[in-house]
């Protein structure tokens, strides 16, 4: 039968639990990143909202700035969302009880 060296054992289990850590550690790191860059582009949209919004008020037409390559984004946006809205709901509402388990 072998010896066993308490604190061999707790080193083993120590460098078992850094590599875990680690790994943990990874992850909050990135998921704080993507909620970083969500709220830089959820400010950014807004920005763009507002300055439509003002480019429209300052005498451009809808038109003129679509054949400028200006196109209103956020009704672009809201069109593309309710096409793969309508398509993907059952998937969605399936992917929001997986995260909430």
């Amino acid at each position: 039968m072998a010896i066993i060296d308490l604190e061999t054992t707790k080193d083993q289990a120590r460098k078992l639990l850094d590599s875990r850590i680690a790994s943990v550690t990874d992850l909050v790191i990135a998921r704080k990143r993507l909620d970083e860059l969500r709220e830089q582009l959820a400010e950014a949209e807004r920005e763009d909202k507002k300055a439509y919004v003002r480019a429209t008020k300052d005498g451009w037409s809808e038109d003129e700035l679509k054949k400028l390559g200006l196109d209103n984004g956020a009704a672009a946006k809201r069109r593309t969302r309710r096409s793969t809205t309508t398509g993907s709901a059952p998937e969605s509402s399936t992917l929001e009880s997986a995260n909430e388990g």
